[in-house]
Order: structure tokens, then sequence, then C-alpha cells
């Protein structure tokens, strides 16, 4: 599932090639909406609301879309072939005279009142890289759970919204503890030192493609600490980097497992014991 930072470069690039520009073509290929069509109306804004893509058209219309694990937008000029999947992955076409956007595998697509967005977005935390940013908030959210993993709750978005595997696994190692450890066991200050970070580092990465949390002058086999480094020794110790499942915070709509990484060597904390 794409961090809050690759869903603010998506909505983007949707809103630089959409945006005030009036809708050539119209096209939702999802059942419940696939007699909608808003052609002939201009779209107002493109904006990203956590890991949530909110696309506002004239009349009070909002297409709302989350890319989860596999979905993708991608952007054309007119006449360019199309690159993203075969055509029966595409769920949306949004066209003008100059470009034209492509929704490849989209597991969420719903065209809303632009009055009901809170119905679909309304239960997240704090936005990362929104104006409704609060880490004090978002630190109250995570502790409201004591005996809840940090990894966990990381990740869950009605906590803060924008974090992903990456990012829970990267900010659990800097502040030295294990994903898997209760969030009331951490020591005090470090959770809001947590949330402090996870900003500073999505904002520093949202204008990027080659993401890092390491020091900027650091290779780039080493741009993150330890998330997809299993088995290489750890940037700060040495000792070996481990993965193991974790769960998924409810991310995905249920009680799903990724892969966490973690250092045992520098994070204090529970783990599990086979990995």
């Amino acid at each position: 599932m794409p961090e809050g930072d690759t869903v603010w470069q998506t909505a983007r690039r949707l809103h630089t090639a959409l945006a005030g520009q009036s809708l050539t073509r119209f096209d939702l290929r999802v059942p419940r909406f696939a007699t909608a069509d808003l052609t002939g109306r201009t779209v107002l804004d493109v904006t990203p609301r956590g890991k949530h893509l909110l696309t506002r058209i004239e009349g009070g219309f909002t297409l709302h879309s989350h890319l989860r694990m596999d979905g993708a937008w991608r952007v054309f000029r007119a006449g360019e072939r199309w690159r993203g999947g075969p055509a029966h992955q595409i769920r949306a076409v949004l066209g003008n005279s100059a470009y034209t956007a492509v929704g490849y595998r989209l597991p969420v697509l719903e065209l809303l009142r632009t009055a009901d967005e809170e119905k679909a977005v309304g239960r997240l935390g704090p936005d990362l890289l929104g104006p409704d940013w609060d880490a004090g908030v978002a630190a109250a959210h995570l502790l409201a759970d004591p005996s809840r993993p940090l990894g966990d709750a990381l990740l869950d978005q009605r906590n803060l919204a924008g974090i992903g595997n990456v990012y829970r696994s990267e900010l659990a190692f800097l502040a030295r503890v294990t994903p898997w450890l209760p969030v009331g066991e951490l020591p005090e200050g470090v959770l809001e030192r947590i949330t402090v970070t996870a900003h500073r580092l999505l904002e520093a990465n949202k204008n990027t493609f080659d993401r890092r949390t390491t020091a900027p002058g650091a290779a780039a086999r080493a741009r993150l600490y330890v998330y997809g480094r299993e088995k290489h020794p750890c940037l700060r110790c040495g000792a070996p980097v481990r993965k193991a499942g974790q769960s998924d915070g409810g991310a995905s709509g249920g009680e799903g497992e990724r892969v966490t990484y973690w250092c045992p060597g520098c994070q204090s904390g529970p783990a599990p014991e086979h990995t």
C-alpha cells in the first residue's frame, strides 16, 4: 500500500493535469457508477487525504479513490498510448483536451456528493501532509489503546493518516523500539517524538521519488534503515536486520498482515520468536 507521500505525489500529478479544465471524457468502469456522466464539467481540484484521493468536480461532485495495494493513477498526454496494465484493469478514465488520467485496479472508487466526503474520510486521524496535522492529537490517538503494539497503532489510519509499512518500520527503528512494543510501554516523550518525526519524514519525501529516512549523504543502497534490508547489517549497530509479519492495523479494511522489519541489536522490546 502506498505511503502518504506517494499518494500526495499522485494527487499533485492529477491536479496539474485536470484542475481548471473541462472534462471531455468521464468513464467509470464499475457497475454502480457506470452510467454516471460528468462530461463538460470542470475539475476543481484533486486533494489527498491520508491515503485517499478526492477529485472534486463542478456541480458538487467528488470522485473518491483509494489505491490500497495494487491501484494506480497514470496521466498521459493526449494521443499518448496508455501504459499501466491491460484494458480490463482500467476502472476510471478522466480526460480533457490535453491530458487523460487513467485509474488502474482501483479497489475503492465511488462518486459522492462533495458535501458527503466525510462519509468516506471522516474517521481518519490527523493527516501527516494536510492542514489538519496536529502531532499532539495524533499522539493522544495512539495512546488511547496503550496495550496495542506500536506498529499496529501506527498503521491504523484512524490514529494518524499517511503511514504505511515502510514508515512504520523506519519510525520504530528511529525510536529504538520494536514494532511489537505496546504503546503504553514507550519511554516518556518517545511517542511525541515519533509523531513529530513521522511528519518531518513525509514532508521531506513528498517531492521526491527516492524516499529516504537516512542522512542525505548516505549511499543509494542505504536510503532506508531497516525496511527491505533483511539479513543486511544494521546501519547503526551491524546486527542482521530481521523481518516478520505483523497486523496491518485494519488499514486494508480487515485484520490483514504485512511484513515488518527491525534490528534485534538496537531496538528493544518484544519480537516474534521465529523469524
